[in-house]
This record gives structure tokens, C-alpha cells and sequence, in this order.
């Protein structure tokens, strides 16, 4: 089996951007839109390196991290863990930043020694999807790895931002991509990891609870659009909606309901 390697030196800035593009691309094809509930991104200290803390509901998560991560944090480096076997099926993805990590306990060494020399320089992000495996958005408790904590209580400089994602289908043929970030939180002097743990679940959950408000009440006036995506419903009703702008003489607006 493969091991963790050394990321920094695998990555390559120009596929990582390439890449970036291409995931845009696929998420402006597939979403109705990409939106960050208000207030959106928090301050957060230049000085210190950042770890995003995340929900997993779906297989697009990676895409939409690898997408935002440029226009979220302009002038850090993104990095991310995924599964070894993921990495030997899809070794590029070692130049986008993505390293391996085994199961069982050597894997959670393996990924605290590299996710370590990642978050010992200020200027770095860390994505996690602390869930660790695929999970409804709505599941409680959130059950998550301890890998994060362990991190955070290992480097206390490290600041975990939680974000959490939805995917629900609003009034358009295609879903929305909803995200909300929560408060950052750093460990706390002599804080025990289980303690740590602790608070770093209730503060993704709280963030959860927060977005799942939002998803239901449908109002888009409560997100800002990053990403705009595919509009209208296409087919024989989309037809039907263009001929009939036409003949009423009204601007053909390709949505099914209406844009906030």
C-alpha cells in the first residue's frame, strides 16, 4: 500500500488551477448555483494556518472545494486527504494537492505526520471532511473522525473553520450547491482531545441546524451566488416557455420560479 508522501513537493499550482476550472465547469453544468449563506466567509488571521472543517453528503464535495478554493483563499494553498487506494487508482490527483492516507491506526499516524508539515506554515488550508464516510445532511449525531482534534490539539496555532453543504432541489430541474461556514475555534490551552472533540462536533452541528433552516425556507436572498449554473428546465416545457414569451411579448426568463 501506498503512504503519505510529501503533497508540497507533489503539487503542481498549474494543474491545481487547471483543475480548479474544470471543476466549475462541471458544477455550473450540474447546479442551478453555487451559494454561501450570509454572512458568508469569516475573518479569519492571516497568521495562522486554517483547517476547513466539513459535513460529506455527497461525492460533489472535493469538486466544490477544489473550485471555491481559490476565490475563498486567495494566497494559501489548499491540501486534502483522501483514501490511498483513491490516490494509486488516481495518482494526478497527488498534483492538485490531495495525498493518501490508510486505514486503521497507521493511517491515522501517516495522516497526522503529513497533515502536521502542512499546518506548521500559516500560509496553508486543510480540507477535511470529518464525517469520513458519506452521510445525509440531516443525520444526527454527525459522528465525527477524530483525526481533526487530534490535529488541532497537536498544533495549537491551527484554526478549524467548520462548513457544512446541502444539495436540495429547489424549484429548477437542477439542485442547488448550498454551503455555510460556522465560527472558527482553535484548541484551548490543556483542553483534553475528547473535550476538543466535543466542541468541534456541536459547532458543525450548530452549522448544519443553520443551513437546514435556510435549505427549507427556500430564499435565496439568504445566500450570495458564487457560481451561477444551468437555467431553465429545457425540453418540451422550456419550449413551451420561450414560445410563449414570444407571443406575449415579454422577456423570456428561463427559470421555473423566481431568482432571488
Amino acid at each position: 500500500m501506498s503512504r503519505p508522501s510529501d503533497p508540497e513537493a507533489a503539487r503542481s499550482p498549474r494543474m491545481a488551477g487547471f483543475f480548479a476550472g474544470v471543476m466549475r465547469r462541471q458544477l455550473a453544468r450540474q447546479f442551478r448555483a453555487v451559494r454561501i449563506a450570509r454572512p458568508g466567509l469569516p475573518a479569519l488571521d492571516p497568521a495562522r494556518p486554517v483547517m476547513v472543517v466539513t459535513n460529506h453528503p455527497s461525492w460533489w464535495d472535493p469538486a466544490v472545494f477544489i473550485a471555491l478554493h481559490d476565490r475563498l483563499f486567495p494566497g494559501r494553498t489548499g491540501f486534502g486527504p483522501i483514501e490511498a487506494a483513491m490516490l494509486e487508482k488516481y495518482p494526478f490527483m497527488a498534483r492538485i494537492g490531495l495525498f493518501g492516507v490508510e486505514e486503521g491506526s497507521r493511517g491515522a499516524a501517516g495522516f497526522l505526520r503529513v497533515a502536521g508539515r502542512i499546518v506548521s506554515r500559516p500560509d496553508r488550508v486543510l480540507w477535511i471532511t470529518a464525517q469520513g464516510r458519506f452521510a445525509d445532511p440531516r443525520e444526527r449525531p454527525l459522528a465525527l473522525r477524530p483525526g481533526a482534534a487530534h490535529l488541532m490539539a497537536r498544533h495549537p496555532d491551527l484554526v478549524a473553520l467548520p462548513l457544512v453543504l446541502e444539495y436540495p432541489f429547489w424549484s429548477e430541474k437542477r439542485p442547488e450547491a448550498l454551503l455555510r461556514f460556522g465560527a472558527p475555534l482553535a484548541a484551548r490551552a490543556g483542553e483534553p482531545v475528547a473535550a476538543l472533540a466535543a466542541r468541534l462536533e456541536a459547532a458543525l452541528t450548530e452549522t448544519c441546524d443553520g443551513l437546514a433552516a435556510r435549505a427549507v425556507a427556500r430564499d435565496a436572498s439568504a445566500f450570495d451566488m458564487v457560481l451561477g449554473g444551468a437555467r431553465g428546465t429545457g425540453g418540451v416545457y422550456g419550449l413551451w416557455q420561450r414560445g410563449r414569451a414570444v407571443l406575449t411579448g415579454r422577456r423570456f426568463v428561463p427559470d421555473h420560479g423566481e431568482e432571488g
